[in-house]
This record gives structure tokens, sequence and C-alpha cells, in this order.
């Protein structure tokens, strides 16, 4: 199993979507708009709430709770057990956190990178995604200053494991992150903060896809 590439991946906050069963709607606008994965990241939520939530967009990303029935991969970005009970198709670490073992062929593991040299132990470690960012100023990371295209341009030059875009990135601005080498973008806000969540993934798949035709093409 692998991430599609170009990917689209959509990383959850209930917080812009009036809570759990907003989310979940979310989520199942995003995947019938084109979403290729979806990241569970609720931090702040205990695993006895998680495990539920994670089940339930376990249904979403099987399509089995979408009228298209087009289905998504399903990453926890948590505790491991969680992924493993909800049956997800793979587990996200970020930047600081220690390795882990992967569980079972198959099972997917990312890893959040700011830095070229997180990006390469990352690597090291055998992690089958990359996030990098954040590219540009973001809601989701008050404070911290934005990398810009320099960061994806550094990482994808360095290393060979497929990297995401993260932080700011709208539709806009795929095409250009796409040039700089990213096989993907992650989103928050560019899908979870608009009116129409699914038309929302419907702009930034087509913006990838045309991006991705002559240039990301190559790096398949």
């Amino acid at each position: 199993m692998a991430l599609s590439r170009p990917c689209l991946m959509l990383v959850s906050d209930r917080s812009l979507c009036d809570g759990v069963d907003g989310l979940v709607a979310a989520v199942e606008a995003a995947v019938a708009g084109g979403v290729d994965a979806v990241q569970l990241r609720e931090k702040d939520m205990p695993s006895e709430e998680l495990l539920p939530l994670a089940r339930r967009l376990r249904q979403v990303t099987e399509g089995r709770a979408v009228p298209s029935g087009r289905q998504a991969l399903l990453l926890v970005n948590g505790p491991l057990a969680v992924a493993l009970a909800a049956e997800a198709d793979g587990f996200h670490l970020p930047e600081v956190a220690p390795p882990v073992e992967r569980p079972r062929h198959g099972f997917l593991i990312g890893r959040s990178v700011h830095s070229l040299a997180a990006a390469r132990r990352a690597e090291a470690e055998g992690v089958d995604y990359l996030i990098a960012g954040p590219v540009y100023e973001t809601r989701s990371h008050p404070g911290r200053e934005a990398a810009g295209l320099a960061l994806i341009e550094e990482v994808t030059r360095s290393v060979r494991t497929p990297t995401l875009a993260i932080g700011g990135v709208t539709a806009e601005r795929v095409d250009e992150v796409v040039r700089a080498g990213a096989s993907g973008i992650a989103v928050i806000s560019a899908i979870l903060a608009q009116r129409d969540r699914q038309a929302a993934a419907e702009r930034l798949r087509r913006a990838l896809d045309a991006a991705w035709v002559g240039v990301g093409a190559a790096r398949s």
C-alpha cells in the first residue's frame, strides 16, 4: 500500500467543523470531492473518544458512508493502538516522536518534518511518506515561521521518500509546490474552513492533477 501520486491529504480539525459530527460530514464531503487520504489529528482527544471517531471515519474512507462510494486512506496521528483498533491504513508521527515498529506488512508510516535533517532521519527510519512545512503562514501553527518553498526544494532534492507540502497551501499555490518537488499536498483550512467542503476539495483536486501533468509525472 502506498499514497497515490499526486496525493491530496486532508488533516482533521474538528474545531473548524462544530465538533465530531460536523467533522465526519466534512470528511465525507472531502472524500467525495477527491481527497486521497485523511489524517485523523485531534491531539486533545482522549483515546476512548478518538477510537469511536476513527471507526466512523474508517466507514467514510472505505466508501461505506459516501454516496459516491469513493474511497480514501485513513491515517491516525495519535496512539498506535487506536490506529490498529480502527483498522486504519497507517499511522502518522510528529517530527519529534520516537520511531515505531511497523505492526504489519502494508501498514503505512509517515512523519512530519520541518528541516532537511529531520527528513533524512525519517527516510533512514524507512517511513513511507513525509509531510514538510509549514510552507506558508498558517493558522494551525501560529507563531511558527513559514519555511517557504525552499524547504520543499531542499528535502525533495535530498531524499527519495514522497513528500507532501503543508501549511497555507491553496488551490492557487498548488502549482508552485508541485514544481518545487512535492508529490502532493496536505491541507486543513483549505477544505474544512470553506462553506462547501466538497467543492473546495474538487478545486484542489483539479489544481493538483493539472500541476502534476508534465511536471510531477516524471517523478512517479
